[in-house]
């Protein structure tokens, strides 16, 4: 039986948030600042709460945490995975599974993502679910983090939602799908019979046509093209580079899409940094 250790989490809590430099997590230092790590609020603010009830679990006050609010305090921590099975043990739950179906991302994928302040960027899981972006990412292809359930995947709103293919370019759709299929057959042999990914295969194989054509033609290793184009509804077409970054611990992907300098999709690019200029800041 795990048991909710309240002096051991708070004080956890609090060496955790003195070890963090704002710059380690993407904010500002400020000329004024006396704490040598993070203010109490500013992690309230990284893990999605009210400074009141994350000011009580340091203090020893709080309720018990529920996994969903651990989730949250070990991403807005950065905590690597060990910590985050000490963070969850601390406060009497069982920590959460490893491996393929985790949706802890690793500190290393989030510091670089912090400093991609005026890039289109997005981390996300084997199956395209998306699991942090940017703010120039949520510009470039909309909050791709809101979708539910099976939505959360990109290649299950590709072969289920016409409407999402809408922000690529036409010529591209037929190597698009085929990448889509190709991609989930290997991440279904990769994770055997039962897993998510089977289970995605299942249902697209019974909800699209173009799914079970391309299924069964048992297509692996497809690649996306060096160069993807984008048809945004704001600045119009958009020719970006896409560099991935794998996290191999916990099969996470970091996105990066970039413009050549001097091309007309750089200038585009910097056109929907001021476009979303108030979400940037």
């Amino acid at each position: 039986m795990v048991v909710h250790d309240r002096a051991g989490l708070a004080a956890f809590l609090r060496r955790r948030r003195e070890a963090l430099l704002p710059e380690d997590v993407g904010l500002p230092r400020g000329q004024r600042r006396r704490t040598s790590g993070l203010r109490r609020e500013e992690v309230a603010a990284l893990c999605h709460m009210s400074t009141d009830y994350y000011s009580r679990l340091e203090r020893e006050r709080g309720p018990q945490p529920s996994v969903q609010m651990l989730a949250s305090i070990a991403q807005g921590l950065h905590l690597s995975l060990d910590e985050r099975d000490h963070l969850f043990r601390l406060a009497g739950h069982n920590p959460p599974a490893r491996g393929a179906v985790s949706e802890h991302i690793g500190p290393g994928l989030l510091r670089i993502l912090d400093r991609l302040h005026d890039t289109p960027a997005e981390i996300v899981t084997e199956l395209g679910e998306t699991l942090r972006q940017t703010p120039l990412g949520v510009a470039l292809t909309g909050d791709t983090t809101r979708y539910t359930g099976l939505e959360r995947s990109t290649g299950y709103r590709w072969f289920t939602d016409p409407g999402s293919r809408d922000l690529y370019a036409p010529q591209d759709h037929p190597l698009v799908s085929r990448m889509y299929a190709s991609g989930l057959r290997q991440v279904v042999t990769l994770r055997g019979p039962g897993s998510r990914a089977a289970h995605y295969a299942d249902v697209l194989l019974d909800r699209s046509e173009e799914f079970r054509a391309l299924w069964d033609e048992h297509e692996i290793g497809v690649r996306p093209e060096e160069v993807k184009h984008f048809r945004h509804p704001q600045v119009g077409d958009l020719d970006l580079n896409c560099q991935v970054l794998l996290d191999p611990h916990q099969s996470h992907r970091l996105l990066v899409y970039t413009a050549d300098p001097g091309t007309e999709s750089h200038q585009k690019l910097q056109l929907l940094s001021v476009i979303a200029e108030p979400a940037l800041h």
